[in-house]
């Protein structure tokens, strides 16, 4: 990525949600929902669901680190979703809504691997996978841009102060 636009991949529970949260972020240009992680080309999202894939559901932040760093992003990933539950967020069970940061390069793997050090030095025990990022599949349009499509999402993420 160039100096001006990198991509954070991540993997914190339903899709929707981060997606929503993370598009109102200064510095923030995109945000994509989909999968990654898994085995299986071309996943759908029921075949996700079902945990058939191996796949995670997942956002990709496309972002200006010098407006937000990639620490930031990972901060506020912290903040909103649980990273101490193993395949579970909310009401969401199952190896699709995982808690995992899939990394571009050694450096964002070195900045995802200090803050979870951070967490388990206050006390945390920390769920989150840290994995090489590898090929991402865009969800079904009709999930993209949900929340603002439907205006709501009834169990979507409650912040929570780590840091």
């Amino acid at each position: 990525m160039n100096k001006h636009r990198e991509i954070a991949t991540l993997a914190g529970g339903c899709f929707w949600c981060t997606e929503a949260l993370f598009r109102r972020l200064k510095g923030v240009s995109s945000v994509l929902p989909g999968y990654t992680g898994g085995t299986v080309p071309n996943p759908t999202y029921e075949d996700v669901c079902e945990g058939n894939t191996g796949h995670a559901e997942a956002i990709q932040i496309t972002f200006n680190p010098s407006q937000i760093p990639f620490e930031k992003i990972l901060e506020i990933f912290f903040h909103t979703h649980n990273p101490t539950t193993l395949n579970q967020q909310d009401y969401d069970k199952g190896t699709a809504y995982r808690s995992a940061i899939f990394y571009a390069d050694e450096e964002q793997k070195r900045v995802a691997e200090k803050l979870i050090g951070e967490l388990k030095s206050k006390g945390y025990h920390v769920a989150t996978s840290v994995d090489k990022a590898g090929k991402f599949w865009y969800a079904e349009e009709y999930h993209q841009d949900y929340y603002a499509k439907t205006g709501h999402q009834p169990y979507c993420h409650i912040y929570q102060k780590r840091f």
